[in-house]
């Protein structure tokens, strides 16, 4: 009886341990979903001052032919930034629903965890009585 209810506490205190690594988890895995919310208005604020400078550059076409060189170069330019801005912007999206996926198991986690802990108070209750 000892030793059962040696494991059981064991048991109960490894319970309690992973909760709060689930709590843990799900705590950074909140902080992660925030700051890819926040990636996102960051890259609409690019986007929006890189179309800004696009309208510019075009603007400026009527400059001397070295200044159009210049202006399709920073076009091309514009172009490849805006081209990454929507890559990351896909990753970020990506990175989101990972993070998603991971919050959902880690709430999975805990609800078995709570489970596992009320199966392990009930069982410490039949011992001790």
């Amino acid at each position: 009886a000892s030793e059962v209810k040696n494991l059981a506490s064991q048991t109960a205190k490894a319970t309690e341990e992973i909760s709060q690594q689930i709590a843990g988890i799900q705590q950074a895995t909140n902080s992660s979903v925030g700051a890819i919310g926040n990636i996102g208005a960051t890259i609409d604020e690019i986007n929006t001052i890189s179309a800004t400078i696009a309208a510019a550059i075009e603007e400026q076409g009527v400059a001397t032919q070295e200044i159009s060189r210049s202006v399709h170069e920073a076009s091309a330019g514009t172009d490849q930034v805006t081209q990454n801005i929507a890559n990351v912007r896909k990753s970020s999206e990506e990175t989101g629903q990972s993070a998603d996926q991971v919050k959902t198991a880690a709430n999975g986690l805990s609800e078995l965890a709570a489970t596992l802990q009320s199966q392990v108070e009930r069982f410490l209750a039949g011992v001790r009585a």
